[in-house]
């Protein structure tokens, strides 16, 4: 039994052939379908706090993105569309409808959110409720960049970069980056995190191949996701399942007022509330995570 295994006891692990190539992800728990789709830089593995109560009302499935964890890493192509989350949302439709669920739950965090809304708006017959943690639409990010939002989030147009500068840079201290990312991310620094969770993350942002994946997202995350955005916008197509939108109190997103940030853009129905934490809501605090969830996905 791998660490991370350790992390999910009674969770069974398996892989699912996508037209991308292979999702690992790892399944528990009884119910309606949910999907858990994680963010940056990390690994399914950042649901181990919260994966054992929602397992008692829910079918959990918890993949790791392409690029990500234990995932094929298909290389970048010129246009960025490998890592767009419109195409990363067609490889959570293949490993659900794999498992035979055509239609779920979904909560994404941070990049995952963008594959879950991504895959609202382009396929929403498939997704019966949605909850957003700790993010503003991509298009918003992008409009609202000023010299203060850049100094916080000065990632997104550091590894969205053209290849290979950002990639050479973080191999030469892929560790270091990650730490300083998550703690500076975080309300309490790294004592928040189960050693576990973090030697998974280190050690899948230790290989090349999946640095590389991650620059490629936020290429993506410059280019085609905001293109895919605009053009969205321009045909007021919106999001109008239930859209639930949670964000740190000392998150990135907090300061913007993301509530309403949504609200203007894709989900005019959305309803929301903080969390007292960073970035990183459901491992900083998971029973706050778990309180504001529940009653939202049990809803009919």
């Amino acid at each position: 039994m791998s660490a991370t295994d350790a992390l999910f006891p009674g969770f069974e692990s398996r892989e699912i052939e996508t037209a991308a190539g292979r999702i690992f992800l790892r399944t528990g728990g009884s119910g309606p379908p949910l999907l858990l789709i994680h963010g940056f830089p990390q690994t399914h593995a950042m649901w181990h706090r919260v994966a054992p109560q929602l397992a008692e009302h829910f079918s959990l499935v918890m993949p790791d993105l392409r690029g990500y964890g234990r995932s094929s890493a298909p290389p970048g192509d010129a246009g960025h569309m490998t890592y767009s989350k419109r195409a990363m949302a067609e490889d959570m439709i293949a490993v659900m409808e794999g498992l035979g669920h055509s239609a779920f739950r979904v909560v994404g965090h941070d990049r995952g959110a963008r594959v879950a809304y991504r895959l609202a708006l382009d396929h929403p017959a498939r997704v019966e409720r949605l909850a957003l943690l700790d993010i503003a639409p991509t298009v918003t990010m992008w409009d609202t960049m000023d010299a203060e939002k850049a100094m916080k989030v000065y990632h997104w147009a550091f590894l969205a970069q053209p290849t290979p500068m950002p990639e050479t840079l973080l191999q030469g201290a892929s560790a270091m980056w990650l730490d300083h990312t998550i703690a500076s991310w975080s309300r309490d620094g790294l004592d928040a995190y189960d050693p576990r969770a973090m030697d998974d993350y280190r050690a899948f942002f230790a290989e090349p191949a999946r640095i590389h994946a991650c620059c490629e997202d936020y290429r993506a995350g410059a280019t085609v996701d905001v293109e895919h955005d605009r053009a969205d916008l321009a045909m007021t197509k919106r999001i109008f399942c239930p859209v639930y939108v949670l964000w740190g109190t000392r998150g990135i997103p907090a300061a913007g007022g993301p509530l309403n940030q949504w609200i203007r853009t894709f989900a005019p129905r959305a309803e929301g509330k903080a969390i007292d934490a960073g970035h990183f809501v459901a491992e900083e605090n998971p029973q706050a995570t778990l309180d504001a969830l529940l009653p939202f996905l049990s809803a009919a």
